[in-house]
């Protein structure tokens, strides 16, 4: 391999846009169409959607991931309440307060679970204290999953239903963080409709641009009496886009024929072949169960010093001295890239 060609491990962010997103991008660029949503393409989004989840929805195309969490949440979670999350949550690490912004001050109540997943039965006895109704408590109003977690590892819809139930007992909103979504469905080999729509959730964040896209996600509304309150959040919040097209084609291209599903398995394929690698190496231990396509692992020190010296692009997981890695595979990765990246943990 040329040694001045750049190795993508760092995100799936880095990956560039996917050649059929551009192209739709492309075709989209030809004379007028109306404003804010007002075209055939976000429409035709919006019944595409509507298809792979198997009911009727409200979806609503925004630019970035944070958007789609936050704007999502809005509509859940008063100022005065609380949303529900695991401490390794992106909403907690990655958001720098949006959550908080958004929701006109709202607090996150952090939770501890293992391999970065809430578990039903100690959110059950969390919110059987909460303090539900007290003036002088904040009021528990959503619980927000992320699916792929942090971790790297993904809810089952079994767990996901359980977690809806409990919360839903409670009185609570469900809330799925999707920026890797689709790593999640094709991991589990189940419908989208199982883990999401049928396991309880009423707003699902669904990301594009970890996967293939330039710059879109989708706010997906399953419970649609939220859906008018979106549109104003949203125009608030200053996501309603007047050249609403551009990412609405970027969604459609996604979601026709398989293509947002074809890049994901991909990925996960390449992150599997990774861990597979790791597991037989004595310079490296997986730190997570590898489930979709991001790594966790901790390498030796001899292996970390081969891995900053290379053109291997990756992100430190605390601090340097621990030599702990995340390694993230891309709907683009090669494994002539992986092999690369093995043969230097060694």
């Amino acid at each position: 391999m040329n040694n001045n060609h750049l190795i993508n491990f760092a995100s799936d962010n880095s990956a560039p846009v996917a050649p059929e997103i551009m192209a739709a991008l492309a075709a989209v660029n030809q004379g007028p169409a109306l404003g804010y949503g007002n075209d055939a393409v976000t429409a035709s989004f919006e019944i595409r959607l509507k298809e792979i989840f198997e009911c009727d929805l409200r979806a609503f195309p925004v630019a970035t991931g944070t958007a789609a969490n936050v704007l999502g949440l809005s509509v859940l979670v008063p100022p005065y309440g609380s949303i529900y999350a695991h401490r390794l949550g992106h909403i907690e690490i990655d958001e720098c307060g949006a959550p908080e912004f958004y929701t006109g001050g709202a607090k996150i109540t952090l939770q501890d679970g293992k391999n970065g997943k809430l578990d039903a039965k100690e959110l059950d006895k969390v919110l059987s204290q909460s303090g539900a109704g007290n003036v002088h408590h904040v009021q528990p109003a959503a619980v927000s999953l992320t699916q792929t977690t942090e971790c790297g590892t993904v809810y089952t819809a079994d767990e996901v239903f359980a977690i809806s139930e409990t919360a839903k007992a409670h009185g609570l909103g469900v809330h799925m963080d999707g920026a890797r979504f689709a790593n999640a469905v094709v991991s589990l080999g189940c419908a989208p409709a199982d883990t999401t729509v049928k396991a309880g959730v009423d707003v699902l964040s669904l990301g594009a641009t970890k996967n293939g896209a330039m710059a879109v996600e989708a706010v997906v509304f399953f419970n649609k009496e939220k859906a008018q309150e979106f549109e104003f959040r949203r125009k608030r919040g200053a996501h309603l886009f007047s050249k609403m097209r551009y990412l609405s084609a970027q969604l459609d291209a996604y979601f026709t024929d398989g293509l947002w599903l074809e890049f994901a398995r991909h990925a996960n394929e390449m992150a599997s072949r990774l861990a597979t690698g790791i597991t037989l190496s004595k310079n490296a231990n997986l730190m997570y169960p590898v489930e979709a396509n991001m790594v966790f692992t901790k390498v030796s020190s001899e292996a970390m010093t081969n891995l900053e010296k290379s053109n291997v692009l990756f992100y430190p997981e605390g601090p340097k001295e621990a030599s702990t890695i995340r390694l993230v595979a891309s709907w683009n990765t090669t494994a002539e890239e992986v092999d690369a990246v093995l043969a230097l943990i060694g």
